[in-house]
C-alpha cells in the first residue's frame, strides 16, 4: 500500500467516526474528490480535537494545555503546507490535498484562527461576531472543500456561495449544540440575543428560559436556511456528482436545523440527528434535484460576507 493510500485509508476511518452525515454524502462524488475530501476532513477532524479535548467530535472535556496543543497545529500545518512530510496522518493529509488540488493557505491559516477562538473560550457578542466565528471553523472549510471540488480559487462568486454552505452548517451545529457546549462552558449564541430574550449570559439552559432560548434557535435555523439556499445556487455551477454530494449534504444537515426549531423548548433533551432512512431520502431527491437547471440569481446582499 502506498503512502497515500494508507493516508486515504486512515482519512476514510476518520470521517466514518467523526461525521456519518458528511461520510454519506462523500460517497457521492466520483473517486478522486471523494479521496480528497476525505483527507481533508482528516485535518480538519483532527486539530478539532486536538484542541478541544474530542474524540472525533465527541467528548468534549477541558484542556489543560490549549495553548501548547494550538501552538502544535500550527507548526504542523505550516510544514504541511511548505510540503514537507510530517510524519502524522492528519497532517500529511493536509499536505497532500493541498499539492493535489492548490487550496490557498489562507483558508487553511483562516480554520486555524477559528480553532483559536475556542481555545481562548471567546464568545460572540454580535450576530456579526457570530458569523465570523462561522466562517473560521465552517466557511473557509467550505470554501477549500469547493477548491477540492475544482472551483478556481481565483472565482469569488462561487467561493462565496461555498461558504455559504459552511455557513448554514455552523448554524445547524450551533442551534443542535447549545446544551453539549452549555456543559463545557461555551455559548455560541450572540450576548446581544440573549440580553433582547432578557436571558443572563450562562443561565440561557435554565428550564425556566428554555422556550425563549428555542426562539433563537428558530433563528439560527432562519439564518442557517437563507445560507443554504444561496449554497444551492453555487452548487450548480460543480460537475454532476459533485453537485449531488453538496445538495445531500445541504439537506441532511439543513435537517438538523429545522428538527432543532420544530423541537421548542424540547429540542435539546436528545441529540438530534438524522436517520439513515432521511439520509437515503435525501440522497435520491438531490440525485434528481442535481439535473435540474437552476437559475442564476445574484447572492443576496443581505447575507453576511466572508473576510476578503
Amino acid at each position: 500500500m502506498s503512502d497515500r493510500a494508507a493516508l486515504v485509508a486512515a482519512a476514510r476511518a476518520s470521517i466514518a467516526r467523526g461525521s456519518k452525515s458528511f461520510a454519506v454524502a462523500s460517497k457521492l462524488f466520483d473517486r478522486a474528490t471523494r479521496e480528497r475530501a476525505w483527507l481533508l476532513y482528516a485535518w480538519c477532524r483532527a486539530c478539532d480535537d486536538a484542541v478541544d479535548g474530542q474524540d472525533h467530535g465527541h467528548g468534549m472535556t477541558h484542556v489543560a494545555d490549549v495553548e501548547a496543543r494550538l501552538d502544535d497545529v500550527r507548526v504542523k500545518t505550516e510544514v504541511a503546507l511548505a510540503g514537507e512530510v510530517v510524519g502524522e496522518p492528519a497532517f500529511d493529509a493536509l499536505r497532500i490535498v493541498v499539492a493535489e488540488t492548490g487550496i490557498p493557505a489562507r483558508f487553511v491559516r483562516d480554520v486555524i484562527a477559528g480553532f483559536a477562538l475556542d481555545a481562548a473560550e471567546w464568545r460572540p457578542r454580535s450576530e456579526d461576531d457570530l458569523y465570523r466565528y462561522c466562517y473560521h471553523v465552517a466557511g473557509a472549510v467550505g470554501c477549500m472543500m469547493a477548491v477540492v471540488m475544482g472551483v478556481s480559487p481565483d472565482d469569488e462568486a462561487t467561493l462565496d456561495r461555498a461558504c455559504d454552505l459552511g455557513l448554514a452548517f455552523q448554524l445547524a451545529n450551533i442551534a443542535r449544540d447549545i446544551e453539549e457546549d452549555d456543559r463545557v462552558g461555551r455559548c455560541y449564541v450572540p450576548e446581544e440575543w440573549l440580553v433582547e430574550m432578557d436571558m443572563p449570559p450562562g443561565q440561557h439552559m435554565k428550564p425556566p428560559f428554555r422556550d425563549r432560548l428555542a426562539v433563537l434557535a428558530r433563528r439560527l435555523a432562519a439564518r442557517a436556511a437563507l445560507h443554504e439556499d444561496s449554497a444551492r445556487v453555487g452548487a450548480a455551477r460543480l460537475p454532476y456528482r459533485s453537485r449531488w454530494a453538496v445538495l445531500a449534504a445541504a439537506g441532511i444537515y439543513g435537517d438538523i436545523a429545522r428538527k432543532v426549531a420544530a423541537g421548542g423548548g424540547h429540542a435539546w433533551d436528545h441529540r438530534v440527528t438524522t436517520s439513515a432512512a432521511e439520509k437515503a431520502a435525501w440522497i435520491a431527491r438531490s440525485g434528481v434535484a442535481a439535473l435540474r437547471p437552476v437559475t442564476e440569481s445574484p447572492r443576496d446582499a443581505m447575507l453576511w460576507t466572508r473576510p476578503r
